[in-house]
């Protein structure tokens, strides 16, 4: 169930990604910031760094090349953390 749940939300981060990238071409209503960081935060982590690189997309905002990576190093620690304990 765990793993159903972060394909969704990484194809969800990377879907994010690519979409606010098109909305920016096109000058279109832009998906907020924190909306990108929520969907990171709540397990989207690989499909949001993916989709900053894959789209060339807010890699020049210091805020997302630095909490990007630092979110997904988070869910990488916590996860090998419980992995660890048995909780996985």
């Amino acid at each position: 169930m765990i793993i159903n749940y972060l394909v969704i939300m990484n194809a969800l981060g990377l879907a994010v990604m690519g979409l606010d990238k098109k909305k920016a071409i096109r000058h279109e209503w832009r998906i907020p910031e924190k909306t990108l960081f929520l969907v990171s935060a709540l397990g989207g982590s690989i499909g949001t760094f993916l989709g900053m690189y894959l789209f060339r997309h807010k890699t020049k905002h210091w805020y997302f090349v630095i909490g990007m990576p630092a979110i997904l190093i988070a869910h990488i620690v916590i996860g090998w953390f419980a992995y660890s304990k048995g909780l996985l």
